[in-house]
């Protein structure tokens, strides 16, 4: 797995993540026993992409699907090869020890490496 600009977010040691109303305004949710969809504008109001979390976070709990955490953690214990890239590291001022132990860094060139003899990867 490669990860790079906002992909990187999900390697961190300290998983502060977000979910923005922001991301599709097509795409509904179920709130009150019915299917809204937000729109774009909403994600101007202070409090909305902290209130979106929570309830993205709670849903999917509630639902019984594995959190980031948990997923993150079943790809280390999987040995998963994940790749940082370097550039955006460079570019967002991060530090290898902001992440998790069990990541390289390499750049685009390293990740295609290992990607044309891979059957499956995925670029985040």
């Amino acid at each position: 797995m490669f990860f790079t600009f906002y992909g990187l977010e999900l390697l961190k040691e300290k998983l502060n993540l977000q979910v923005t109303p922001l991301g599709n305004p097509a795409m509904s949710m179920p709130m009150g026993g019915m299917h809204m969809s937000m729109p774009n504008i909403v994600g101007m109001v202070p409090g909305v992409t902290a209130g979106a979390s929570i309830m993205m976070k709670n849903l999917i709990k509630k639902k019984g699907v594995a959190s980031i955490e948990e997923l993150r953690e079943a790809a280390v214990l999987s040995d998963v090869r994940m790749i940082a890239c370097q550039m955006t590291l460079d570019l967002f001022e991060l530090d290898k020890k902001d992440m998790i132990d069990e990541i390289e860094i390499g750049g685009a060139a390293t990740w295609m490496e290992s990607a044309l003899q891979s059957d499956i990867n995925l670029y985040m």
